[in-house]
């Protein structure tokens, strides 16, 4: 007997680039299917996410405890996401 998991389709954007590497691999076989990247992808991202979110309960414990919010606020600004500037698409 075969256990399946649900699944739901979503779109994504992925840059050009991307996804003809993510093609080529499948091309070569080294992946299965595009769909099939992506949930892998993602599986290995929410491994890390998981795992750092681990390291970080550990480290707070062995430190003092839970971030104060002047603490949190100072992390927030040196590990956001810095925005890179719009690219121009090409004009076809």
């Amino acid at each position: 007997m075969a256990i399946s998991m649900a699944t739901t389709k979503v779109t994504i954007t992925l840059d050009d680039a991307q996804l003809e590497a993510i093609r080529k691999l499948v091309a070569s076989g080294a992946a299965t299917s595009v769909s099939g990247f992506v949930q892998h992808a993602i599986t290995i991202g929410l491994n890390d996410v998981a795992g750092w979110s681990a390291m970080l309960g550990q480290a707070l414990e062995r430190t003092g405890g839970p971030l104060t919010k002047k603490e949190r606020a100072w992390a927030d600004a040196v590990l956001a996401p810095r925005t890179a500037p719009k690219r121009k698409r090409k004009a076809a």
